[in-house]
């Protein structure tokens, strides 16, 4: 009985994004009660991995963001190149509204974000925060709805949160990184060299490609870029098709996506999301820091993405996905400002001190928790005569 329930239960399209709400409510119970001693303890422990005092050493939750959030990057950059390659980014028609609407729904929580902080120079490098849409959150939401919307909805959604995950890439190659070192960006091109050429050959087993592509997250590390961006490196090395007819990238993308779902994803959101409650007040949510992250996503995402994804239909530009109407757009908008994961990735990269980092899990968490609520809502308000409309066209068929 128990083992049906969890097959069930890890079958349903909502069952990532429900595991992660609950990730983040432990992190939250946890950082809060007698154990936030423990929690910050641990997550602070030091490890070190040397060969004669050379090696890397860090803290238990660099660990996570550095280098489990890799093996992250590296689904994304697996899907994203199956894509470009044969999915949805193929044909660039079927790019346009999605992709104009993702740029919008980065720039306007970004602008938002920056009018709350312009004037700080200790947060205004958080901007990017509330840009990012979390592609299992915000499509687990949409599956809780169910067949009441049309499949162009989540194609839709999808497109535009994959495109969103791209510019959030480029955001940190760009905008975080540290310091350069240019010597082992130099030692980095071997294993990139390695990489093309087994690629090049179609090689089948994918172990040496994997290999080197440890070789480069630590070299990237060591380099000052941000070590994530190796894993999206180390995917586009990834052959289509072997010398064999098969593909290793579907059958890395397949195999890995349970893991990343069920278990990286988790630990990562119960690592970062543990905000600290006590002492804090409601004017603590109406501080910059937090309410340009919060309004960023509800605001922000909505004026970006339905606002660029109407006006670029009404111009003619583009048309509606099929079998759509404005009010399930409006909901795939809010769904779109569910920033949650990558959100609190872009926060970890931008501020190191504690204190600024609960006011972006608070900001987080709250823009994220809302944006959901109102995108369920408007899906299922204007999905509601849906099943009688299918059944009425269904017996008119018949």
């Amino acid at each position: 009985m128990l083992l049906r329930a969890l097959d069930r239960f890890f079958g349903h399209e909502a069952s990532g994004g429900i595991l992660l709400m609950l990730s983040a409510v432990l992190a939250m119970i946890v950082a809060n009660s007698g154990l936030a001693g423990a929690y910050d303890g641990v997550l602070g422990s030091y490890f070190a991995v040397t060969i004669n005092g050379e090696g890397l050493e860090k803290p238990l939750i660099l660990w996570i963001n550095d280098g489990l959030m890799a093996i992250f990057f590296f689904l994304i950059g697996l899907e994203l190149k199956a894509e470009l390659l044969e999915g949805k980014l193929k044909n660039p028609s079927d790019v346009v509204l999605p992709g104009v609407a993702a740029i919008g729904g980065m720039a306007f929580p970004a602008l938002i974000y920056l009018a709350f902080n312009w004037g700080n120079p200790a947060t205004v490098g958080g901007w990017a925060i509330p840009a990012a849409t979390d592609i299992a959150f915000a499509l687990g939401v949409l599956a809780l709805v169910g067949d009441r919307v049309p499949s162009s909805l989540k194609v839709f959604l999808l497109t535009l949160a994959i495109l969103d995950d791209m510019g959030a890439i480029v955001i940190i190659a760009l905008f975080y990184t540290a310091e350069l070192k240019v010597d082992y960006l130099f030692l980095s091109l071997i294993p990139l060299a390695g990489m093309w050429f087994l690629h090049h050959k179609k090689v089948h087993r994918m172990a040496p490609i994997l290999m080197l592509g440890v070789i480069l997250w630590v070299l990237v590390l060591k380099s000052g870029v941000h070590a994530t961006l190796a894993g999206v490196v180390t995917a586009f090395f990834i052959p289509l098709k072997d010398k064999y007819g098969k593909s290793p990238l579907h059958s890395l993308e397949h195999g890995l996506s349970p893991y990343v779902l069920y278990v990286i994803v988790p630990i990562f959101a119960f690592a970062n999301a543990g905000v600290v409650l006590k002492g804090m007040t409601f004017g603590d949510l109406m501080a910059p820091l937090p309410m340009g992250i919060a309004l960023g996503l509800i605001l922000g995402k909505q004026l970006g993405v339905f606002g660029i994804t109407f006006a670029m239909v009404k111009l003619g530009l583009a048309r509606m996905p099929s079998g759509a109407n404005w009010a399930q757009i409006y909901g795939i908008a809010c769904l779109a400002g569910i920033g949650f994961t990558m959100s609190l990735f872009i926060g970890s990269l931008s501020f190191t001190d504690q204190a600024l980092m609960n006011e972006v899990r608070l900001g987080v968490l709250s823009g994220s928790i809302l944006s959901g609520i109102m995108g369920y809502i408007a899906l299922r308000l204007s999905t509601r005569d849906a099943p009688k409309a299918e059944a009425k066209a269904e017996n008119a068929v018949a």
